[in-house]
């Protein structure tokens, strides 16, 4: 459990998933991976506030990893954090908020199942995003100027993505003072099949 904790604190030795990134497509101010199919767990929330959301869904999933699961099993802190945000249609509608943790590797072929009622495993399909990486700590007018400067340069190269719905990602333990990651998320549009 102190490893855990120290993980989720110190931001250190956290596994990540695995990406290939696309070297051909790279831009000075974005880059484009390709993530593998990979389980993750999550929870999903409804409101106003991006923040309020993780802070809620950051403590529900690290019960999981506590041992809030079927197996009573205490499961290793990943990163990132992921926050896919669906805007509601109009600027006064919630948003929905899915928080998700990546599953390590030894975990990946049989997850624990959540206790929690409101937290599910997810098996994400293969998928390409477009990612615009910035420092410090984050809020969600950070997170949506880095957003909309990510929208403008794919707009400026003929990208081909979808603008809806997006990720927001966190690296770092709010107790790490200096040289944080966070990225915002675009997916790629993929051609009808």
């Amino acid at each position: 459990m102190l490893k855990t904790i120290g993980q989720a604190i110190f931001s250190t030795t956290l596994q990540n998933p695995k990406f290939t990134p696309n070297e051909e497509n790279k831009a000075p101010d974005y880059e484009v991976r390709t993530y593998q199919t990979t389980n993750w767990i999550s929870t999903t929330l409804t409101g106003m506030e991006q923040q309020a959301a993780i802070s809620t869904g950051f403590r529900r999933l690290f019960s999981y990893i506590q041992g809030n699961n079927h197996n009573k099993e205490n499961v290793e802190m990943t990163a990132p954090v992921t926050c896919l945000v669906d805007p509601g249609a109009g600027p006064a509608c919630e948003t929905t908020f899915t928080v998700s943790f990546y599953i390590p590797e030894e975990h990946q072929t049989a997850p624990p199942l959540p206790s929690d009622p409101e937290v599910f495993l997810e098996n994400r399909k293969e998928f390409t995003v477009f990612v615009r990486t910035y420092g410090g700590f984050t809020n969600m007018q950070k997170s949506r100027e880095e957003l909309l400067n990510l929208l403008e340069s794919l707009q400026r190269d003929g990208a081909r993505y979808k603008d809806m719905p997006y990720y927001v990602c966190g690296y770092d333990s709010p107790f790490k003072l200096v040289n944080r990651r966070n990225e915002v998320w675009i997916l790629q549009k993929t051609e009808p099949q």
